[in-house]
């Protein structure tokens, strides 16, 4: 199943948690300091929250969630066949989890889309990554981080 994906910046993740669960009538697929994820059913949608204080009620970035790696491919090829431009980041780990994906690049407003598939749980926000700058694109977005870790930009994980 393919889902797209809204990441938000919350200023306070217990109360975004907390208004996110009564709104959709379900609980975090996996909740972390700083960072919470729903994997709702109706409306398809995996909703990640990613605690940026200061920063709430902004979008972090859009993505399209989907089954495996061979759609990662198949997306990815059908992609460029339109002339988009994209920027490979296979067995990474960011949000919390390994993930085979891209960020395509060059979108009229400028937002980041990622196409992605996760491949494992992880317990950590960023993997052994020295400088993360996962959640954003190879362009120089911001990058998406738990409350504790600084803003980033530049190169993609």
């Amino acid at each position: 199943m393919s889902r797209v994906q809204l990441a938000l910046n919350v200023n306070d993740i217990d109360a975004a948690v907390a208004f996110y669960t009564r709104l959709f009538g379900t609980a975090p697929a996996k909740r972390r300091d700083g960072y919470a994820n729903f994997a709702i059913a109706q409306p398809p949608l995996k909703l990640v929250l990613l605690e940026n204080p200061g920063q709430g009620g902004t979008l972090n970035h859009l993505g399209i969630e989907v089954p495996d790696t061979e759609t990662v491919d198949a997306e990815q090829t059908r992609l460029a066949a339109a002339g988009l431009a994209s920027v490979d980041e296979r067995d990474t780990t960011c949000c919390y989890a390994k993930q085979d994906k891209f960020w395509v690049e060059g979108t009229p407003g400028g937002e980041s889309w990622e196409i992605y598939t996760v491949i494992d749980d992880s317990a950590t926000f960023y993997g052994d990554q020295d400088a993360p700058a996962c959640c954003g694109t190879a362009t120089g977005a911001t990058a998406a981080q738990p409350a504790d870790v600084a803003i980033t930009t530049g190169p993609s994980c």
